[in-house]
């Protein structure tokens, strides 16, 4: 199998979710998988484990940061644990959309000031609608989110691919954000809602999430190439 680096394209839109506890191990998998990935993704785990470090290594790296920390609390509390955030030069930071417009907007307005503030590019706020493994949401709930993170500044949501079409709809001019990427015929582990690298493309996905399909693959390699081949594939279909 060809394990031929991906384009520029087909990198910006594939993100490593790098949910390991080690930042030596987080590295060492973010080298392997440079040329494939062009976002790498920072969760709980990871940012528990080393903290901002965690961030300037990947930048150091050449990636961009999606810190995933779907940060959900009071407004004053979210603005500037945003405003930290934005600082440190991530380029997308997850918050919860369960917390409303108003926690919403002030994670919008502190990762901004933070990004400022420190003379670096706009990040981009994205808002966490249904979790990937959240099969049981009302069907409400999604186009609820959707429309309050449009309503408070966001540059992007966060959904499962079933829930693209209507994302479109709901806010057309907002980044899709999804997770639970699965290459066909691989296990979903605890994503009731996965989808397909090509589905979720055709259905208008923008940045694709990908961890352990990838981090997890007897062939790392092997399958972030594969990954990347179908992604270009779609986006030329």
């Amino acid at each position: 199998m060809s394990t031929e680096a991906a384009t520029d394209d087909v990198r910006a839109r594939l993100a490593l979710a790098l949910d390991v506890d080690d930042l030596v191990e987080a590295t060492r998998l973010a080298r392997q998988m440079k040329d494939w990935f062009g976002v790498a993704k920072v969760g709980l785990e990871l940012y528990t484990a080393a903290g901002p470090d965690a961030i300037g290594s990947l930048i150091d790296l050449g990636y961009e940061v999606f810190c995933d920390l779907k940060l959900y609390d009071i407004p004053n509390t979210v603005e500037r644990t945003a405003h930290v955030l934005g600082a440190l030069g991530v380029s997308y930071l997850t918050l919860h959309a369960h917390g409303g417009q108003p926690v919403l907007q002030a994670g919008v307005e502190g990762l901004a000031s933070g990004a400022d503030n420190a003379g670096l590019p706009a990040p981009k706020a994205l808002a966490v609608t249904v979790l990937t493994s959240d099969a049981d949401a009302p069907p409400h709930i999604m186009p609820k989110r959707a429309a309050v993170a449009v309503e408070a500044g966001c540059q992007g949501i966060v959904c499962a691919a079933e829930d693209l079409d209507d994302a479109r709809q709901l806010a057309p001019r907002l980044i899709r954000v999804v997770p639970g990427i699965r290459p066909d015929g691989s296990d979903h582990h605890d994503q009731s809602r996965a989808a397909t690298p090509t589905a979720a493309i055709e259905h208008g996905a923008d940045l694709l999430v990908i961890g352990r399909a990838v981090t997890q693959a007897d062939d790392p390699v092997a399958a972030a190439s594969a990954i990347a081949a179908e992604v270009s594939q779609a986006l030329d279909g």
